[in-house]
């Protein structure tokens, strides 16, 4: 078996696994794993075609710059191919992207600048016109463009397509994509229509993107928001082609993270934020057919670049997205709950360092004292600061020197509106029940709890 000289040379030729544990009515469900790919994504496929067609073109000349707009893994297969072939990168991306992705991208080299979200085309800070204006001022720069360039598709048309239809056996009766710049729908179109032209395309899409009304309609109108990375619109891009769709559907974020979620727990599979909503599409497709059907879909990404997002339940609670029922009290607004072990605490013997380092890990600036199941004090960033500052060697004293012991409590079934007096003392609430603890309250969960009361 000969050995690779290059990463490079591991891009593709992923593996294919039949699903189990899902409810798939009368169908088998495959999904072909691209979260095996180097950088962990079906996107390190195009990066490393955009590139070569770029070089190819005579676009890129050695030592010049690549210019990329990206909302997810394009930037990562870009950054491995340009870190192989000696390129710079600058790479816009927008503001919701995962920190794994931005710490990655770095980490390969890449220059990244955040731009905002919140803007569509049109806008001065929308990534993709951002990008295409710096491209125009940096000299020997080339913009990329995925979403415009047919090295995209021609991508998953000469790879992933032939790779699928030799895996199944030449036996494929639907394909459930996603579309960030639509390269992957149009490319797979393209193969199926000329192998096997009753192979049908299906799109599982965000709710708040465009794509589900226009495949429907022909029409699209304004689009919404979403927390699924790298799929999802708010226009068609002018490499995807929609026109062999014949289903679609929308997926919720809260769907989409919690069928990702439930792949891991199922099959063991990391997937990433966009699997989750296509393998919900998948399902919804399986369980409406009448007869048995061989249905693939992707792992997209691997879900160690989210590990920060859905896979942490602090996360998933502040969004809303966790499916909880809710109470109508205040345990609603409490994340870290002390009765499922979630709270983060300290006992009275602890040493400061330890309090210290328990709220710079959990990213928390407050920690209850319990004494067994019994709150005896709470310590914030002040307490510590105050104890420790004139000498350093107080971080090894005990907590109980420097906690707050005089508390103020609320009761599990107070209004948000009485935890206003305590935040505008400095003061974290403590909710009790029965004198039990529950947990801590804090301003920004309150802000948290309205915000998901507007949307």
């Amino acid at each position: 078996m000969s050995i690779p000289r290059s990463v490079l040379e591991q891009i593709g030729r992923t593996p294919m696994l039949e699903l189990q544990g899902f409810e798939t009515g009368p169908c088998r469900l495959f999904v072909k794993l691209e979260n095996q790919n180097p950088t962990g994504s079906i996107k390190d496929r195009i990066g490393l075609s955009l590139v070569d067609a770029a070089e190819r073109n005579g676009d890129i000349k050695p030592g010049g710059t690549l210019i990329e707009a990206t909302a997810g893994n394009t930037g990562l297969g870009l950054a491995l191919v340009a870190a192989q072939k000696g390129y710079r990168l600058l790479l816009i991306v927008p503001d919701k992207m995962a920190q794994e992705k931005i710490f990655h991208l770095k980490a390969l080299g890449a220059e990244v600048r955040i731009t905002r979200s919140d803007v569509g085309k049109g806008h001065p800070e929308y990534y993709q016109d951002m990008a295409e204006r710096l491209a125009a001022e940096i000299p020997n720069s080339f913009y990329v463009n995925q979403f415009g360039n047919p090295a995209n598709p021609l991508a998953h048309e000469t790879t992933t397509g032939p790779e699928i239809w030799d895996q199944m056996d030449g036996d494929v009766d639907a394909v459930v994509c996603g579309v960030g710049s639509g390269g992957t729908i149009t490319g797979l179109t393209r193969f199926f229509q000329r192998v096997n032209p009753s192979t049908q395309m299906v799109l599982a899409d965000p709710v708040g993107s465009v794509l589900v009304d226009y495949v429907k309609t022909g029409r699209y109108g304004e689009a919404g928001s979403w927390v699924i990375e790298g799929i999802g619109e708010d226009f068609i891009p002018p490499v995807c082609d929609l026109s062999a769709v014949v289903h679609a559907y929308s997926i919720s974020d809260a769907e989409s993270l919690q069928t990702g979620r439930a792949l891991l727990r199922t099959c063991g599979i990391l997937g990433g934020s966009s699997t989750g909503t296509l393998l919900a599409g998948a399902l919804r497709y399986c369980r409406e057919q009448t007869r048995p059907q061989r249905v693939v879909t992707f792992v997209c990404d691997s879900g160690n670049k989210y590990l920060s997002k859905m896979y942490n339940d602090f996360w998933m609670f502040d969004q809303g997205l966790l499916g909880q029922p809710e109470t109508g009290t205040l345990l609603d607004l409490i994340a870290r709950r002390y009765a499922d072990g979630s709270a983060v605490t300290v006992r009275p013997e602890d040493s400061l360092i330890q309090a210290y380092r328990r709220m710079k890990l959990d990213d928390v600036s407050q920690l209850p004292v319990m004494d067994g199941d019994r709150l005896v004090g709470i310590i914030d960033e002040s307490d510590l600061l105050l104890a420790v500052h004139a000498d350093a060697a107080h971080f090894h004293t005990a907590v109980q020197t420097a906690m707050v012991t005089q508390l103020q409590t609320v009761d599990v079934n107070a209004s948000v509106d009485e935890l206003l007096p305590l935040f505008d003392q400095g003061r974290v609430a403590i909710v009790e029940d029965a004198g039990r603890f529950v947990g801590l309250i804090t301003k920004i969960d309150v802000l948290n709890y309205l915000r998901h009361r507007v949307q």
